[in-house]
């Protein structure tokens, strides 16, 4: 894998942990939001044996702690979707579809629901990533001769292949899957009837979790991407025979390929090299003076 490429998907990760925790944050329903306007900012946010806590100090250490870090970071957002609308950047949903498979494929059992909140996320900030780099790579001159070169060399790494999302209950006989089915059919919980019944020691106490498979592994019997192919995503098969035993399958999510000629990632490495070539950092702040800034931590 190229270092760029590394270093690109690097970047992704932390956005995206970042941006992870922050939806989890606020998903979770035991720490209600308050609504600022049930906030009397003239009483106490909280007190301590009888000390006070002034809705002033509060605001103030939420400043010191994290005002600049978040100011900036709005700015930057900011900055980078104007000068990417009168530079008419635009990135295609190709690309970006692409980035989003492959956070997918790292990301554990996910409820449809949650995944697509997290999609929303991905999608921004990787646009904004694309963005940027396109900013800050304008004026570097990159020839056409070393676009082709890298591409000859490293175009694989930039194309994503169909990818699906199993967990499977693997049993010994049909009756014992029929049984395991008709519990299934009741409403029962797939993974806990995994643990329950399964004879695939290296996934019964995961529920039965295989995670993202290429169709290209060798690591999972050939007809279950067979039997994947008649599923809908968070569904699961009839029970069928395996090498291993019966199985019952359950599809998750299903990631197709995806898949780049030249011309559209030429676009994308001639930044990437761009970058590279000129040492700069994937961070917006070079492009401020390109706009008029005020700001409360300075110009």
């Amino acid at each position: 894998m190229s270092k760029k490429l590394l270093f690109s998907i690097i970047v992704v990760l932390l956005i995206t942990n970042v941006a992870t925790m922050l939806f989890w944050k606020n998903d979770q329903t035991e720490t209600p939001v308050v609504d600022d306007e049930k906030i009397d900012t003239k009483k106490p946010v909280a007190t301590i044996d009888g000390e006070k806590v002034s809705y002033g100090d509060w605001m103030k250490s939420l400043q010191d702690n994290y005002g600049k870090k978040e100011l900036k970071n709005i700015i930057d957002h900011q900055v980078v979707e104007k000068l990417a609308d009168d530079h008419n950047i635009t990135i295609s949903d190709k690309v970006i579809e692409r980035d989003i498979a492959l956070l997918t494929t790292m990301q554990g059992l996910t409820s449809k629901e949650d995944l697509q909140k997290l999609e929303e996320s991905w999608r921004s900030d990787i646009l904004y990533r694309y963005q940027l780099e396109a900013l800050l790579a304008e004026g570097n001159q990159i020839s056409e001769q070393e676009v082709q070169t890298y591409y000859t060399k490293y175009h694989e790494q930039y194309q994503f292949d169909k990818s699906l999302q199993f967990s499977h209950i693997l049993v010994s006989t049909m009756d014992t899957a029929e049984k395991v089915y008709a519990e299934l059919e009741d409403g029962a919980s797939f993974s806990l009837l995994a643990k329950e019944y399964s004879i695939d020691e290296d996934t019964r106490e995961g529920g039965g979790y295989l995670g993202f498979n290429s169709v290209n592994t060798e690591f999972l019997p050939s007809n279950y991407f067979d039997i994947a192919a008649e599923l809908e995503e968070y569904s699961y098969s009839e029970p069928f025979v395996t090498s291993n035993g019966i199985a019952i399958l359950y599809l998750h999510k299903s990631l197709p390929d995806i898949t780049f000629n030249y011309e559209e990632l030429k676009p994308f490495i001639r930044n990437e090299l761009a970058l590279k070539s000129s040492n700069q950092k994937l961070v917006a702040e070079p492009l401020w003076e390109k706009l008029d800034i005020n700001w409360l931590y300075g110009e």
